[in-house]
């Protein structure tokens, strides 16, 4: 009798271990079959004619079905950048000629005998289509950052051959002004797209250029451990505590500059290049007493 108890007990041990094994196949077959549609659906040639649903679990159909609608969804996406790639190519090149001729014919019209009121208003014209190139090349450029048309390539380089070719390309506009443009000397290097570094550097020149009456602009590098801070310091009008938080949204316009000329994107895009490459700005201002805008890049 219990010879027989064993046996059952035994067949019944077995049968379990049978049944465990039997799942843990089926388990790893399912997990190989996922693992697989992860490495394809990475690599980006997942499709789901590579499986076979008649063979496939709940589970896996449901995991494949997501990975289809995300391919699908991914091929929306390249196409939609597509468009909107061509339509920013479209946009910058139809308004060239137009700009272009504008700015032409208003020298010409301006080499004229003309009275003080028309001189004003071809002064104006100028102006006003100076402003409309720099807010479309602004656009375009945000527009190919923020979609990915256009990305940064930033690599471990000196930070002082840079600075100093941004001095003398804003050096003429800070003479005309009266300021100084000083350019401390720096052994520094840091991780950077050093053309687009520069456009946003420039940027941060500009707006101190534009907003010191008299004075001068600083350009100085230092090195810490993980980051390498550029700063453009002015002795410039400053900016109000309550206004700083605000500043780098788009088409932020102070209402204590909002006469003067700009359009309020410089400093966003400013923003947008440096944080694509890791870094970060970092402003400190006191009213009437200048500011420092400080460009963090990794090392």
């Amino acid at each position: 009798m219990n010879n027989w108890i064993w046996m059952v007990v035994l067949l019944c041990v077995l049968v379990t271990l049978l049944v465990i094994y039997v799942n843990f196949r089926k388990t790893k077959k399912t997990m190989d079959t996922i693992e697989k549609m992860l490495d394809t659906a990475i690599e980006g040639t997942y499709s789901e004619t590579h499986f076979d649903e008649s063979r496939l679990s709940a589970l896996e159909t449901k995991f494949a079905n997501y990975l289809s609608s995300s391919a699908i969804s991914a091929q929306n996406v390249k196409v939609e950048k597509d468009k909107i790639k061509t339509l920013i190519a479209d946009i910058s090149h139809q308004t060239k000629t137009p700009i272009s001729n504008l700015l032409l014919y208003s020298e010409l019209i301006a080499e004229e005998e003309l009275s003080e009121e028309m001189r004003f208003n071809i002064h104006t014209i100028q102006q006003q289509t100076e402003k409309l190139r720099f807010l479309i090349d602004s656009l375009v450029k945000l527009s190919r950052l923020e979609n990915g048309i256009l990305t940064l390539s930033p690599r471990q380089q000196a930070v002082g051959p840079m600075l100093e070719e941004i001095q003398r390309q804003y050096l003429s506009k800070a003479q005309k002004k009266g300021l100084q443009l000083q350019l401390i000397a720096t052994e520094a290097r840091a991780t950077f797209d050093r053309k687009w570094t520069a456009e946003a550097l420039g940027n941060l020149i500009e707006n101190a250029i534009k907003y010191t009456p008299c004075g001068s602009v600083t350009l100085k590098a230092m090195e810490y451990e993980l980051f390498t801070r550029i700063d453009v310091t002015d002795t410039g009008i400053g900016i109000e505590e309550s206004e700083q938080p605000k500043i780098f949204a788009r088409f932020y316009r102070s209402e204590t500059v909002c006469e003067d000329e700009g359009v309020g994107i410089g400093l966003y895009l400013a923003r947008e290049i440096i944080s694509g490459e890791g870094g970060y700005i970092k402003l400190i201002s006191q009213k009437g007493k200048g500011s420092t805008f400080s460009v963090f890049l990794p090392r």
